[in-house]
């Protein structure tokens, strides 16, 4: 099948723009084979679709989780039913069961519409038309009101880092904690154990991965991380290479938040380390990917605490 000169044109820019993007994932993917291949994955309960705070660790901001279980919802209230426009968080009758009810009336009248009955149905005359359309503006503007009343009253009065708090408190990742309080949560204080379990898990993981022992990684991690983790290595086993990271040292580390929802504690950590990320031929050992010395990364690590268990790595974010 012969094209005409211009569509040649485009299928050619096309193809050398496939290139180039193919080339790009070669590049991250060799430079970015570590745990969690250099992608932001997992959950950080109801902060997932919140960017956690700047610290001088990771001064630049988190970037959103591009792999996660988490669904967009207000905290405090049930994920929206249905996914149409109107009633999303952010449509135009809001979420909830008052946008849902006010989008029915809307709706009712579309259904009609597309029945051969009109627009508004069963409803005569053109005074009654207009009596229908301020109704629905009345019912909008209440469903409104009544959606901010509730959330103001689900979030509470938004509380500070520092607000009844003891204050800031050293830590052993060479810096001073910062507390993070959310509306309507608890205060966390983290406490030296609890950064020390944080820069044990940067460790035990990595090795984990490196060992391929989705095991070992099911009592470090949680099962929406292992997930990630098992997909990632069974690519690996496809591409016949094994990614062995070795050397993890922390170099730097802060707290970003730390806050509490339920009976669930959780602590956003930002991390500086360095480590030696090689892929290698699975079969002869030959290096295939990264390099024998040392790079430095930093990522900011979610980890959570159901009451009285320990740390488990809940979310791994890269930074910009």
């Amino acid at each position: 099948m012969r094209f005409s000169r211009p569509v040649r044109g485009m299928i050619r820019a096309a193809a050398v723009a496939l290139s180039l993007a193919l080339a790009s994932t070669l590049v991250i993917s060799a430079a970015d084979a570590r745990v969690g291949g250099g992608m932001s994955s997992g959950s950080r309960g109801t902060r997932t679709f919140s960017a956690p705070p700047s610290t001088s660790t990771a001064p630049g901001t988190a970037q959103p989780f591009n792999r996660t279980f988490g669904q967009p919802a207000s905290p405090g209230m049930g994920a929206p039913m249905g996914g149409g426009f109107f009633n999303r968080p952010g449509g135009f009758f809001g979420g909830g069961l008052l946008g849902g009810l006010a989008a029915g009336f809307l709706g009712a009248g579309l259904f009609g519409l597309l029945f051969g009955g009109g627009l508004f149905s069963g409803i005569g005359g053109l005074s009654s038309v207009l009596g229908l359309i301020l109704q629905l503006g009345l019912i909008f503007f209440l469903v409104r009101m009544a959606m901010s009343w509730w959330h103001r009253r689900q979030m509470g009065e938004p509380a500070y880092a520092g607000a009844n708090s003891p204050g800031p408190q050293p830590n052993n990742f060479g810096g001073i904690g910062g507390f993070g309080f959310g509306g309507g949560t608890a205060p966390l204080q983290i406490q030296p154990a609890d950064y020390e379990s944080f820069e044990r898990l940067l460790s035990e993981i990595q090795a984990a991965w490196s060992n391929e022992d989705t095991s070992r990684l099911g009592q470090l991690a949680t099962p929406e991380m292992v997930s990630y983790f098992a997909r990632d290595l069974e690519q690996n086993r496809a591409r016949n290479v094994v990614n062995k990271v070795s050397a993890t040292r922390l170099l730097q580390g802060d707290l970003a938040e730390a806050w509490r929802e339920g009976e669930t504690d959780y602590a956003s950590v930002a991390m500086r380390f360095s480590l030696v990320d090689r892929t290698v031929d699975r079969a002869t050992g030959r290096l295939v990917e990264g390099s024998e010395q040392p790079t430095e990364v930093t990522e900011v690590w979610t980890f959570v605490r159901p009451r009285g268990r320990n740390w488990e790595l809940s979310g791994i974010q890269q930074t910009n």
